[in-house]
């Protein structure tokens, strides 16, 4: 018997995802000592056993395993594009990709570079970062394969989410972004902090709908505030900055622990996130995208309560509160994709950590 899937809504919800952005590996260290590293420091770190993915194929791998995409192919589909190289790590990576639900056909193989590798670090806190090979096969990304998906966007039109994410040239990325604005696509993008700057002056906010960063991004985006800023003076700096762009922009500002601030419909608001005792942080942020990607897929809104969703006892009213609920159980495997995450996990892991739904 199959388990339970969320259904995409052909009405008022999405039935593609098209998304660019790296699809790679990599280790996972854990420093000691919870003090930033320094420019010239030398640390012990613990090497962890945990299974370390980069974005594109985090975000996918959730919205595919939450609705179904292997069994529901003829009403939601899930494609990625971008490059491996001719490796086992890219070998491995598509095969997973492809058993999830995810359609690599726009994925190609690289005879000539390495598939992308990038090192998480973990403070004791399990705050952390990454860093990513800039020189690997996700960097060759051309314009020529990005042409290759239009007619998928193009057919999605309105109901389609062009899904862009880093670890890609950015060059790429915004003829990605104009190919999904020439076809009506709901466009969702994400960037590191080092790129804030040319994200700007390429004017690449202009032509997104929702924008996902972490309170280290929103500060970049902001201008590049001191440390110790008042978080709502954070905040409102950058949503003047995005909305400058874009006055109907949204945005997603995760803040880890302290949970996640939505700018939707010009305000701020805030949700908790779930406690939980944390084994590792990484891909939080990416698992936290791709429930909000899922829940506006199955028609649920952004933020409020309207078209709240049931199952199990579970109420999510929002595509934020599904958003939240995965990225709390994310937090509790080792590994950047929780090898167990499905809509039937995230609903016992929910109903254990919030009380049951009345109705």
């Amino acid at each position: 018997m199959s388990s339970p899937t969320l259904l995409a809504d052909p009405a008022t919800g999405f039935t593609k995802v098209v998304g660019v952005g790296g699809i790679g590996t990599g280790t996972i260290i854990e420093l000691q000592e919870n003090h930033t590293l320094g420019r010239n420091e030398s640390r012990m770190g613990q090497v962890l056993d945990g299974r370390d993915y980069c974005k594109l194929h985090i975000v996918e791998h959730y919205i595919a395993a939450l609705l179904g995409a292997p069994q529901s192919a003829d009403k939601f589909r899930v494609f990625a594009v971008g490059n491996v190289g001719s490796d086992l790590a890219g070998e491995t990576l598509v095969r997973e990709m492809n058993d999830v639900g995810i359609d690599t056909r726009y994925v190609r193989i690289e005879p000539e570079r390495r598939t992308l590798f990038s090192l998480s670090f973990l403070y004791p806190d399990k705050s952390g970062g990454n860093i990513t090979a800039s020189n690997s096969a996700a960097c060759a990304l051309s314009c020529g394969q990005l042409e290759q998906c239009r007619a998928e966007l193009a057919a999605a039109a309105a109901h389609g989410i062009a899904l862009c994410l880093p670890e890609v040239p950015i060059e790429a990325r915004q003829k990605f972004l104009h190919i999904a604005t020439e076809c009506g696509s709901y466009r969702v993008a994400s960037f590191t902090s080092a790129e804030m700057e040319t994200v700007l002056k390429m004017n690449l906010l202009s032509q997104i709908d929702l924008l996902a960063l972490n309170l280290d991004e929103t500060t970049a985006l902001a201008g590049g505030m001191p440390r110790g800023t008042d978080e709502r003076l954070l905040l409102d700096t950058s949503s003047a900055v995005a909305t400058d762009a874009h006055p109907d922009i949204r945005i997603l500002s995760s803040a880890g622990a302290r949970g996640v601030y939505v700018f939707d419909k010009g305000a701020w608001s805030h949700y908790q996130a779930i406690p939980v005792e944390v084994i590792s942080s990484a891909g939080a942020g990416d698992a936290l995208l791709a429930g909000v990607i899922a829940g506006m897929a199955a028609g649920l809104p952004l933020t409020g309560s309207r078209g709240s969703i049931l199952k199990a006892g579970v109420k999510f009213p929002s595509a934020i509160d599904l958003g939240v609920a995965l990225a709390g159980f994310s937090t509790t495997s080792p590994h950047t994709i929780h090898p167990g995450a499905n809509l039937e996990s995230l609903l016992a892991f929910t109903q254990e950590k919030i009380h049951p739904a009345t109705h």
